[in-house]
């Protein structure tokens, strides 16, 4: 279990569940999820699917069940939307990129995709950033202090890890496609 904020945590719930749909890249493929459940006393629990899929992609979408509970529309808008991808960058390491998804007015979170470090910290909160990159194995690219983070240039920031890490690329996806809807919605109790 891993702690996020004073309200949330992300458990991990099971190790294969199948599935079949269409990947990041847009093809028709099956695969295998690992579930994550992510919870916050008095809230309907979020499931998180990280799904290897056979053609070799993977990535990581807040699921939809049959049934979804009642919730704000900026959250809601989010299922099956806005997956992160994650890209081999070697054999041994990984990336998930660290898009933001911002709630609009509309309810439809838009990504912000070129952020200075200092924007993509205050989406994500700093301190949770800050934990994330500080894991091992884990590093933000480009190579910033996100508990110093420079607010003059914007890039497209991604998170590096291992392999066999399996937490790591769900944590930033909380962090970067829910975190800043979760906490304008309230839903944290976290501001």
């Amino acid at each position: 279990m891993t702690v996020l904020g004073s309200t949330l945590t992300l458990k991990h719930a099971r190790d294969y569940v199948p599935k079949q749909g269409a990947t990041t890249s847009g093809a028709q493929d099956a695969g295998f999820a690992t579930e994550w459940h992510l919870e916050a006393a008095g809230r309907p629990r979020l499931t998180i699917h990280d799904t290897r899929w056979d053609g070799g992609e993977r990535d990581v979408v807040l699921q939809q069940g049959a049934l979804l509970p009642e919730m704000p529309a900026g959250l809601a808008n989010l299922h099956g939307r806005h997956r992160a991808g994650i890209t081999e960058v070697s054999t041994e390491r990984r990336w998930i990129t660290a898009f933001l998804s911002l709630p609009q007015p509309d309810g439809r979170p838009k990504y912000k995709r070129a952020l200075t470090t200092a924007q993509l910290a205050q989406g994500c909160g700093a301190p949770l950033l800050c934990r994330l990159v500080a894991r091992p194995g884990v590093s933000l690219s480009p190579s910033f202090d996100p508990a110093d983070p420079q607010d003059t240039e914007r890039f497209q920031h991604a998170i590096v890890f291992e392999d066999e890490d399996r937490e790591t690329p769900v944590v930033a996806y909380v962090l970067t496609r829910l975190m800043p809807t979760l906490r304008q919605t309230g839903w944290t109790g976290d501001t």
